[in-house]
């Protein structure tokens, strides 16, 4: 199947879960997960129809940026960023999905500050305490809440997770609503500089859960592109 024809069929799926769910499918983003997939291939899908772009890796994102590979649509980080490379990013890039710790947060302020920006991001969630896995756990949210109004030139949109992976759909619901409770305790809280109105998760094998305890955006790669080429060559 084209790039084309795999969107229509995510939409497809989208729909459907969000109606089994009582939900709007228009509430729910396709953030295509661009990862080794050239310009041409990114230009594709947005033409088929995805809201935003993905990318995982700094040097693909400023290569890809170099080529105008997201026109048309907002660009997201979603991979593990490192502090050395947040001037690469930030400013660049529409929303950093993968914020995992507090020294992220201190260099996207000190950047953002630098070029006079405000940098929109999202807190990852390690909500499986997973020692493979990157993110704030849930008890440690609670205390960056606290100082948020410290980063001034940081606005969160929301939180980001990847849960576990799970060999049924009930184990992947359990991660995924606690997810949605964390996020509605978290709006109830009103914290500075704090706006609930993302919650990221589902990727390609579990986006339909994901939207049934309340995903807003799910993040697709392979089931939009394909298995990953991982000989491509990057700068």
């Amino acid at each position: 199947m084209s790039i084309a024809e795999n969107v229509a069929a995510i939409r497809a799926q989208i729909i459907d879960a969000a109606m089994k769910a009582g939900r709007d499918p228009k509430s729910i983003l396709l953030c295509a997960a661009t990862k080794t997939n050239d310009a041409e291939a990114v230009r594709e899908a947005i033409r088929a129809g995805v809201d935003c772009c993905g990318e995982n890796r700094v040097q693909e994102l400023t290569e890809k940026l170099s080529q105008n590979a997201y026109a048309g649509v907002p660009v997201h980080f979603i991979g593990h960023l490192q502090t050395n490379k947040v001037r690469q990013v930030v400013g660049k890039v529409d929303l950093i999905q993968s914020v995992d710790r507090i020294k992220l947060l201190q260099a996207i302020q000190q950047e953002a500050a630098r070029q006079n920006v405000i940098q929109d991001v999202l807190l990852e969630i390690n909500i499986g305490n997973e020692d493979s896995k990157s993110g704030f756990s849930t008890k440690e949210i609670w205390q960056i809440l606290e100082v948020l109004s410290d980063f001034p030139n940081i606005r969160v949109k929301g939180l980001m997770a990847i849960p576990p992976i799970c060999q049924n759909s009930v184990d992947s619901r359990k991660f995924f609503q606690e997810m949605c409770n964390l996020s509605v305790d978290i709006m109830a809280k009103k914290s500075d500089n704090v706006f609930m109105e993302i919650l990221s998760m589902g990727m390609s094998g579990d986006f339909a859960e994901a939207i049934c305890c309340g995903s807003t955006m799910i993040r697709v790669g392979t089931a939009i592109f394909g298995p990953r080429n991982y000989s491509r060559p990057h700068p």
